[in-house]
């Protein structure tokens, strides 16, 4: 499996980014969370994938509903 997320202290002082970037994912939660679209997202961080936002929404909805 293709690594999502990165955490490394050298990084934004290891927030959790987008692999091979330097882009939080916490962004893309608040960007969501302010009423934008993914589509919104990616117009502002180029450098992540529509694939890489579908991947990690996926891996979240997983975690939440392991937790029901």
């Amino acid at each position: 499996m293709k690594t999502l997320v990165v955490i490394d202290p050298e990084i934004l002082g290891g927030e959790a980014v987008f692999a091979g970037t330097r882009v939080p994912v916490k962004g893309l939660f608040d960007h969501l969370e302010g009423g934008e679209t993914i589509e919104d997202f990616l117009e502002g961080f180029p450098g992540v994938s529509r694939e890489q936002v579908i991947a990690v929404l996926e891996e979240s909805k997983l975690h939440v509903l392991a937790g029901i």
